[in-house]
């Protein structure tokens, strides 16, 4: 055991954040912590992760557990380079150890001896060559993704027993979300996490820690199926209120009888009633979802957009020109659905601006459509004034507000969105990013409209509002562009996706990402977007995907063709025992599988269940492995 929760209660004013919490984490362990937003996630993590002591209980912790937090917060600030933000993660010996390497003082090599901190420069470059980072560039000057990877080795340095992440992908673009979420599958040690991102959840996950009301319950199944159960708890739950609401109504209706009842009723029932009372007063109701709803307003022309041959970038400080989109046709007709995506940077919102006639094409031509009207999501959320209240940056002075075409008091409509009494009249800069999100959202959909401009709308939201925002897209008749990282909203909303794949490239995929990877899209790296330019300007033609992929392949098929030979005996007995193997081992998965989906697995004892769990993915793995292992020799 890493560290146990032994009765923790936090408390923040009169909330219940945690209310005598228990819980234990073991080595390899991967939690993934949910609950609404505001319900306490990042206070119990903070707590975890030794910021602060709970108002009750205790936290246990290993002797020598090394625990390390990759905070939710970018490091965009820091001017310090790579190499010394990555060392100061091992507090101050990291920073010694820096600074000797730029200057090589006596006074500084003898505090490094002392401290023995010698043997931490090997850690800190194989950190530095494990993320591929760049050790003499300035934290500020990398892209976001590239911070977050940097933070990451700041964690990673100090050789965690136990990493705990908040929030992990948060502004990151799909290509640094899947590194992301492949370096911590093959990560060692404990992963306890915070994160929407239903994709990575499901991926990493092996059990859920469910906060609820400050009530902590551990579910030892991956996170689909932990939906699954949540949502029969919460039936039960709903049933044993509704028992207990009307047991109650009964015994109120008993007690308010006449004088002869009175007299004679029992002095025990009575105490019953107002144990009951008490009971009642004492439970926690859940936070209600919210009710959104869209006014599509007057419907648009059946011609929304036409795009013929449209080019549009930018010069860089060298006075190169940049493309971000090139001789790209397409027509968005009333009612798509369409997702745009592709790296930080890549365009999107380039593109988002030229559709709305915003911005003049370089090269090509737009047409548009009559009656737009356009509602903007901004990832900015710029439309919001931090230093106004909910209910004045929504009413703007005003009581009532028109919605769907009639008149509804502004206090009645943001409660629809989870805001009443105190929270309305807070000022939206003290608002977590979730509740500023359902803000902007109560501010968008406030105004008729019949055309949705979506840019990142899922940052910080919990799962059921985005569950509810993906049906209402689905329902909305008007159309949608939607700009997203998140491959599951993506999956559950758009019908087709405009892929920016590198140098302008702009291609249209039917289906939503996963058929995007399916089809064989992929984005071209900095490095072979650097490599295509310089080829152009050399005067060749630049390279498609597709031809890009092919070179790929005449290179790879080139440099391995001197390798081709006869395998020697040990490696062709290898490579005939595998399909054997392979075998087994589906056979094995498949008969763990089939226990693992039994209705009353889950009710067997927790360590039993860790373990089976444990072996299935272990046998996956492998499987894995001896697939890997079977193209390799075959190849051969």
């Amino acid at each position: 055991m890493l560290l146990q929760l032994d009765g923790v209660c936090l408390r923040y004013g009169v909330q219940v954040l945690a209310d005598h919490v228990s819980a234990k984490i073991e080595r390899g362990d991967r939690i993934c912590l949910v609950g609404r937003n505001g319900e306490g996630k990042s206070s119990l993590l903070s707590l975890i992760g030794g910021k602060g002591d709970p108002d009750e209980g205790e936290i246990i912790r290993q002797s020598g557990t090394v625990l390390a937090t990759l905070e939710q917060a970018l490091p965009e600030d820091c001017d310090h380079t790579v190499y010394r933000y990555v060392a100061e993660g091992l507090g101050e010996v990291g920073g010694w150890l820096s600074e000797y390497r730029d200057n090589q003082n006596p006074d500084l090599q003898a505090k490094i001896d002392s401290a023995h901190g010698w043997e931490l420069l090997a850690r800190i470059d194989s950190v530095l060559d494990r993320l591929d980072l760049d050790e003499n560039v300035r934290v500020m000057d990398l892209s976001g993704g590239w911070q977050r990877r940097a933070a990451l080795a700041r964690a990673l340095v100090t050789e965690p027993d136990l990493l705990i992440l908040d929030e992990p992908t948060n502004h990151l673009d799909i290509a640094a979300v899947e590194w992301l979420e492949t370096f911590l599958a093959t990560y060692r040690g404990a992963l306890l996490f915070v994160s929407h991102d239903r994709a990575l959840a499901q991926r990493l996950a092996t059990s859920v820690w469910d906060l609820d009301r400050g009530i902590l319950r551990v579910f030892n199944c991956p996170f689909d199926r932990y939906q699954q159960e949540k949502e029969k708890q919460l039936e039960e739950e709903a049933r044993n209120d509704a028992l207990f609401d009307k047991k109650l109504a009964q015994e109120e209706a008993w007690i308010r009888q006449g004088i002869k009842a009175r007299r004679t009723r029992n002095e025990g029932r009575v105490r019953a009633l107002q144990a009951l009372r008490r009971e009642r007063q004492a439970r926690r109701e859940r936070q209600g979802v919210a009710k959104m709803s869209l006014d599509a307003g007057e419907r648009s022309g059946k011609l929304v957009a036409e795009l013929k041959g449209v080019s549009f970038g930018f010069t860089d400080e060298q006075g190169e020109l940049v493309p971000l989109i090139r001789d790209l046709d397409f027509t968005l007709m009333r009612g798509d659905k369409v997702g745009l995506i592709g790296p930080n940077g890549a365009g999107k919102s380039t593109l988002i601006r030229l559709l709305l006639g915003e911005l003049e094409a370089q090269a090509g031509s737009i047409r548009l459509g009559t009656k737009l009207q356009v509602a903007y999501f901004d990832q900015r959320r710029d439309m919001l004034n931090p230093e106004l209240t909910v209910v004045d940056n929504i009413a703007e002075g005003r009581e009532s507000i028109d919605v769907g075409g009639s008149s509804r008091h502004v206090m009645s409509y943001l409660s629809d969105f989870l805001f009443t009494g105190v929270k309305a009249r807070t000022k939206v800069g003290a608002l977590s990013g979730g509740e500023r999100n359902r803000a902007l959202l109560a501010n968008l959909f406030s105004q008729p409209a019949n055309i949705l401009v979506l840019d990142e709308p899922t940052n910080d939201l919990d799962v059921e509002t985005l569950e509810l925002l993906e049906q209402l897209l689905l329902d909305f008749s008007g159309t949608v562009l939607l700009v997203s990282h998140d491959r599951a909203f993506l999956d559950n909303v758009v019908e087709s996706c405009l892929a920016f794949e590198g140098n302008g490239v702009v291609r249209e995929y039917v289906g939503g990402y996963q058929d995007f990877v399916r089809q064989g899209g992929r984005f071209l790296s900095a490095e072979e977007q650097l490599r295509s330019r310089k080829q152009e300007r050399a005067g060749e033609a630049e390279p498609t995907n597709a031809d890009t992929a092919e070179s790929a392949a005449t290179e790879k098929s080139t440099t391995a063709a001197p390798k081709t030979k006869k395998l020697s005996y040990k490696l062709q007995r290898e490579l005939d025992a595998l399909p054997a193997q392979i075998e087994t081992l589906e056979t094995e998965i498949a008969a763990l599988e089939e226990e693992v989906g039994q209705p009353d697995f889950y009710q067997q004892d927790s360590d039993l269940v860790q373990a089976r769990l444990q072996k299935l993915t272990e046998l996956q793995e492998a499987l894995e492995v001896a697939f890997e292992r079977w193209a390799e020799l075959d190849s051969m």
